[in-house]
């Protein structure tokens, strides 16, 4: 069956809200081997910020969800695929960002430390991904994403949620995978 963009969102947000993790990789890698997640498209960049903020709220950090996930549906919609080689940006990380901007309420005005400490956490994953190199993988942009926001929220607001050694069980549906340049490859 052929999904549109939106009935994704649907279907993801549906999904997201029934997760009881606090670790963002499980939750995205669960919802990743659904029929309506392609191997890259752009329905990973609200998938991957849903991830982020329902494992967020899981771990014990202060947002209201309803809210956050339809806010990061209307920001995260507007994002193309093919960010990552067209724009310089991967989505998962710009949806991170927005997700993080709408839990601490941070806009273009914003004159504090949220705005700044988003943009180190975006810069950082950015930094991290041009080191491993192209083509683009949305799987490995998740994982890597999500895995840095995690040590990123502890670190910096002491939601502590759970990460773990993730291996990518996907890489058999990649035809442009790395493979060992990749840090979750599972041969």
């Amino acid at each position: 069956m052929a999904y549109t963009l939106e009935e994704k969102y649907n279907c993801i947000k549906k999904l997201i809200l029934r997760e009881t993790s606090a670790n963002p990789v499980k939750i995205v890698k669960s919802i990743m081997h659904s029929d309506f997640i392609n191997i890259h498209g752009p329905e990973h960049h609200f998938l991957d910020g849903a991830a982020f903020l329902v494992s967020y709220k899981n771990a014990g950090g202060i947002v209201d969800l309803d809210y956050a996930l339809n806010e990061l549906a209307e920001r995260t919609v507007k994002m193309p695929g093919a960010m990552c080689g067209q724009w310089g940006i991967c989505g998962s990380v710009a949806a991170v960002g927005a997700a993080l901007s709408v839990i601490h309420e941070t806009g273009p005005l914003s004159d504090d430390d949220f705005y700044k400490e988003h943009m180190e956490y975006t810069s950082s994953v950015i930094s991290a991904m041009s080191k491993i190199g192209g083509p683009r993988c949305c799987k490995r942009n998740a994982f890597l994403s999500l895995s840095l926001a995690a040590d990123f929220v502890k670190a910096r607001y002491g939601v502590d949620m759970q990460t773990e050694n993730t291996e990518c069980e996907f890489n058999s549906f990649n035809r442009q995978c790395i493979k060992s340049r990749c840090p979750f490859y599972k041969q």
